[in-house]
């Protein structure tokens, strides 16, 4: 059976495991973007509960984890193959366990590629605590320059990640059948590093899992899903040795951003696809900022709730431009929330 590969970019939100099960089960094998875990085998088999199975790791999006799981088990009895491959959080576990266990970072020999991921984590993680401490204390320029160091820390690890899991990845497509390979939006260089790696004619294509949606969706937006920040890192991971004009104006978009979206997981909504509509409606209103609306906003938003920063953010761009007021979906409060559209 000849072998082919399909990349599969998407954020871990609830909306999307129904899009990605469907596909799934088009294919013969699938490669996971999580490090093994030895439970997972017997989740699989239905030997232990989801939720037990669950309580065992330390997830983020807790309501993605359970519908994930409860898909890929239906896909395990359909027969298809599936394949836990993350080596960088796969190493990155073993560290954490050698510190627990009393170890010193100067154990990690340079050269290694445990003392690569640590370097790699424990620079963007630093960057991540200045950009929270200058955010708190500093002005807004500080605080932009801070977002742009975080990028570009963040941007290294992720090239990291991209080349040990293509790494990983590669020699497993020869075994024949179609892959699916599950990656985060944000890793979609990794497309280049396995084009690297596999044979020159080798069928590998990429997708954004959610296209159908934002294509379907009557909102005069045909772009991917990407926000400020993501395009910020996304630069400096194609071109790391670069800079770019557009670098503030992205980092003063991106927190704006980062104060406007939905926060928590919503899985329930007469909208399909809340987290995606939410998105693009975001990515909408800060493009429509320039770099000094974002000075001004900042200060009065920073430290307000979502609900309360939409409003602000709003009632800026109607008083600035007198348009319209455009529709803007409400607050969602969590597990169980709907996300109706309404016109602030």
């Amino acid at each position: 059976m000849k072998s082919r590969a399909t990349l599969v970019l998407s954020n871990h939100r609830p909306e999307t495991v129904g899009p990605a099960k469907a596909l799934m089960l088009r294919h013969d094998a699938v490669i996971l973007e999580e490090p093994p875990d030895p439970g997972f085998p017997a989740m699989l088999s239905g030997d232990i509960d989801i939720g037990a199975y669950l309580e065992t790791l330390d997830l983020e999006y807790p309501a993605f984890g359970r519908r994930m799981s409860a898909a890929l088990r239906e896909l395990h009895r359909a027969g298809r193959r599936l394949y836990q491959v993350e080596p960088f959080l796969e190493i990155l576990v073993g560290i954490h366990e050698h510190f627990a266990d009393g170890g010193r970072p100067a154990d990690l020999l340079p050269g290694t590629a445990r003392h690569e991921v640590y370097t790699a984590e424990r620079e963007a993680t630093a960057a991540l605590i200045d950009f929270y401490d200058v955010s708190v204390q500093g002005g807004f320029d500080e605080t932009l320059d801070a977002v742009k160091r975080f990028a570009r820390a963040d941007a290294r690890r992720f090239a990291l990640r991209d080349r040990m899991r293509a790494a990983a990845i590669a020699g497993m497509l020869s075994e024949g059948g179609r892959f699916y390979i599950e990656a985060g939006q944000m890793h979609f260089p990794l497309f280049r590093e396995l084009k690297r790696l596999l044979p020159k004619a080798y069928p590998l294509s990429v997708r954004f899992l959610m296209d159908d949606a934002v294509h379907g969706m009557d909102m005069g937006m045909r772009r991917h899903l990407y926000g400020p920040g993501d395009r910020l890192t996304l630069l400096h991971r194609f071109h790391p040795d670069r800079q770019f004009e557009v670098e503030d104006l992205l980092a003063a978009r991106a927190l704006i951003y980062s104060k406007l979206i939905a926060k928590e997981e919503i899985t329930e909504s007469r909208d399909p696809y809340p987290h995606t509509r939410d998105e693009l409606r975001v990515d909408a209103v800060v493009r429509r900022l320039h770099l000094e609306d974002c000075r001004r906003l900042f200060p009065g938003i920073c430290r307000a709730s979502t609900a309360v920063a939409r409003k602000r953010v709003l009632r800026f761009l109607d008083a600035r431009q007198q348009e319209p007021r455009q529709q803007y979906p409400s607050e969602p409060t969590g597990e169980g929330a709907t996300n109706e559209t309404h016109s602030l």
